[in-house]
């Protein structure tokens, strides 16, 4: 929706009372219709027109109240507020501007059903008529009520009151923390509760609970005594009043409680009262009082409880105990039957590789390789003697062949050698190998005789046809 101009009070709204519009020099001010040169009537102009509007409507509805369902809300980037007001018949556009917008309690959404007080006037600019508020409420609901539901259901879309991010309470807390006013009720209620049931330190971090300081004031202590090493804090503070409790309905409150590292118990008025801090904190106790006995056990319950548990773990020991012995002897006996029977097993198969170590003895294969080397010599000598046998017969029958061809045999039956040559030992064969006064050696049975060749009668020549 866009935003009118012209005179307008605190944020930029149009001053009650004023003219949407200056008049022009010489132009009336009041929308009633004056004569038109040559006729009875003179034209206003479109301007004119709508200021006048504004005026009557200034003057005849002023301030009015306006009941209505919201819808196409807007919000601009200034901070104003747009939106329409509708019935069942008809619709009216509406402006709550920045400095109107931030002193409601709540969101103006659509669909709710508001009460807003404010001036009707005509914009300049598209001469559409608008409300201009500056007070709404809830119809049939409290303001400081819509703005709780709303947190409400802001809050637990965000997750901060789902039953998963509850923590469960330490058993024996070592030290608890107390947020709360040091001189109220509450935190005299949590001393005595703790200190009948289970006595241990208290860190108490005092705070203011109600007032316009209360909210940071107690935010500020939930994260002070948190740093301060506690096992469990108590947030709360006695009865009172809904306006009393506001403090622990402010979301600073409730973002503290869900941030705290420890579990958190509230305990804010009386049982019948119900903040968002009790939503968001892990657990939520009726009481001061009530909270101080949930914080810790009862000491005398505690030792009963932790005799019983002694003599519980005794039995359950004691039975244990006798299980284990009889698995023992149980498994005693089956370790010993195993332990028979594989001792009978490795003395078997020791015997048979004794056996087979035995046969595999160096000594009885010496004793058989002995007998194999005597029968391989006596075989071997055997053959040396045949193949020396033979070979003597051999070398005889060879010997009276050679001794057959010798030239000395046939030297003794009156044959010769005549060997030449420079060294003397070429044997001549034919008589053209030689000549007239050459020396020759002849070679006789025994011994040889030196010669030179007289004459040289070359014979024919030899026959070498096969």
């Amino acid at each position: 929706m866009s935003e009118p101009k012209g005179e307008r009070g605190e944020g930029g709204r149009q001053a009650p009372g004023s003219p949407a519009g200056r008049a022009e020099p010489g132009e009336p001010t009041s929308a009633a219709p004056q004569p038109r040169p040559g006729s009875r009537e003179r034209p206003l102009r479109v301007s004119q027109l709508v200021r006048g509007a504004n005026h009557v409507l200034d003057q005849r509805i002023g301030t009015i109240w306006v009941e209505g369902e919201v819808e196409s809300v807007s919000r601009a980037s200034s901070g104003h507020v747009y939106f329409c007001l509708k019935d069942a018949r008809s619709q009216l556009k509406a402006v709550l501007w920045r400095a109107d917008a931030a002193r409601l309690k709540f969101a103006i959404e659509n669909g709710q059903s508001l009460l807003c007080r404010g001036r009707l006037s005509v914009y300049d600019r598209d001469g559409k008529l608008q409300l201009y508020v500056d007070a709404a409420e809830p119809a049939g609901l409290g303001a400081e009520a819509l703005a709780f539901e709303q947190l409400k259901a802001r809050l637990a879309a965000e997750g901060l009151f789902a039953a998963a991010r509850k923590r469960p309470l330490p058993l024996v807390p070592r030290r608890i923390g107390v947020v709360t006013s040091k001189s109220g009720a509450a935190v005299r209620d949590v001393i005595r509760a703790v200190d009948r049931r289970f006595p241990v330190p208290i860190l108490i971090a005092d705070a203011r609970v109600q007032g316009p300081s209360a909210p940071a004031a107690i935010a500020r202590a939930i994260a002070a005594v948190a740093r301060a090493g506690v096992d469990v804090v108590i947030v709360g503070r006695g009865g009172g009043s809904a306006g009393d409790l506001a403090a622990f309905n402010d979301e600073r409150v409730v973002r503290a409680v869900a941030a705290c590292p420890v579990p958190v118990i509230s305990a804010v008025g009386h049982e019948i009262d119900l903040s968002l801090t009790d939503l968001a904190a892990d657990r939520r106790a009726a009481t001061p009082t009530m909270a101080g006995e949930m914080a810790v056990p009862v000491l005398a319950d505690l030792s009963k409880r932790l005799a019983q548990e002694e003599r519980r773990l005794y039995r359950e020991l004691d039975h244990r105990l006798r299980v284990a012995r009889q698995e023992l002897d149980h498994l005693e006996a089956r370790a010993r039957h195993r332990v028979q029977g594989g001792l009978e097993g490795r003395r078997r198969r020791l015997a048979e590789a004794r056996h087979a170590l035995e046969a595999l003895h160096p000594r009885a294969r010496m004793v058989a390789h002995r007998a194999r080397l005597d029968e391989l010599g006596a075989r071997a000598a055997t053959a040396i003697r045949r193949r020396v046998h033979d070979g003597a017969r051999r070398f005889g029958a060879l010997g009276a062949r050679l001794d057959a061809l010798s030239p000395l045999r046939v030297l003794e039956r009156g044959y010769a050698i005549a060997l030449g040559g420079d060294a003397g030992d070429h044997v001549v064969c034919d008589a053209r190998e030689v000549s007239p006064g050459a020396a020759l050696t002849v070679r006789l049975h025994r011994g040889a005789l030196g010669c030179r060749v007289e004459t040289v009668e070359p014979g024919s020549e030899p026959d070498e046809s096969p």
